[in-house]
């Protein structure tokens, strides 16, 4: 497909294309690319990680807006939600933080509790501290929900069963943003509802970085398999520039991405000497 770098006279007009003379500049995963590294000008993209900084203003907004200040009132009480916290505070730090009905649901025609202990029992096995959050219909037996594969989880995994009407997700963003910045999270959801509950573009910017670097969705869904995920980048997904160079992320063909998947093709831009 022939790609062509739009002219708009005294501004782009010094600036070349390097995807002309190399295909492979607009790259896909690659060990370089995966480093950060533009396999075209050599210069290094930005980080996805936020700064201590970033990071610790980012934990207050969610905590105000989305937590505290938001409508998590109308998806859980006052009450659990301060249960919740005694349980986090009492925990450990988790490196993971799992959406266990959402998991559960994401293997096909196997049963809901049997998917999760077989994700669960798989991190398990790496020595991770793993919090499990869930409902409490989950722990009644269930066709879906075995009393002893939920047994066994919660042999392997710390577990918060919240109110039936209660929703997962203040919790999962509560558990994950108190545990620190490593900590990671498993769900499939795209967190829509809790960015738009943010005050300002900054820190919804600030919060679609952080969910790129620390969501994991799982990609392989055959039970007996070991469990892969998404690929999370080391480096930043918009548009950059270096002052003499461009880069440009997109994809072919009107792509379709979930919110925490990302381009893998980029455009390198660098100005005439």
């Amino acid at each position: 497909m022939e790609r062509t770098v739009h002219h708009h006279p005294g501004k782009t007009d010094k600036w070349t294309d390097k995807t002309k003379r190399k295909e492979n500049l607009l790259f896909p995963f690659s060990g370089e690319a995966q480093s950060g590294q533009c396999l075209g000008c050599g210069k290094t993209l930005e980080s996805i990680h936020l700064s201590p900084e970033e990071y610790e203003f980012l934990k207050g907004k969610i905590m105000k807006d989305v937590i505290d200040g938001g409508d998590q009132y109308r998806k859980t009480t006052p009450q659990e939600l301060k249960r919740f916290k005694e349980f986090v505070k009492s925990c450990p730090p988790f490196d993971i933080v799992i959406d266990g009905l959402n998991v559960g649901k994401s293997y096909s025609k196997v049963r809901d509790s049997r998917a999760l202990l077989h994700v669960v029992s798989q991190l398990a096995k790496q020595n991770l501290r793993l919090l499990v959050l869930g409902r409490k219909h989950m722990i009644t037996h269930h066709s879906q929900w075995r009393k002893n594969e939920m047994q066994m989880i919660q042999q392997q995994a710390r577990c918060f069963f919240a109110d039936n009407i209660s929703e997962d997700d203040p919790f999962l963003l509560y558990a994950t943003l108190n545990s620190g910045n490593h900590c990671k999270f498993i769900t499939n959801d795209l967190m829509r509802d809790h960015k738009a509950c943010l005050s300002d573009a900054k820190t919804q910017l600030l919060f679609f970085k952080w969910q790129q670097g620390h969501q994991l969705a799982i990609t392989n869904r055959f039970l007996g398999s070991k469990i892969t995920f998404q690929r999370t980048l080391s480096y930043d997904t918009v548009v950059q520039t270096t002052g003499d160079s461009w880069h440009i992320p997109y994809d072919e063909d009107l792509v379709k991405r979930c919110s925490y998947e990302v381009p893998t093709k980029w455009l390198c831009l660098q100005q005439h000497t």
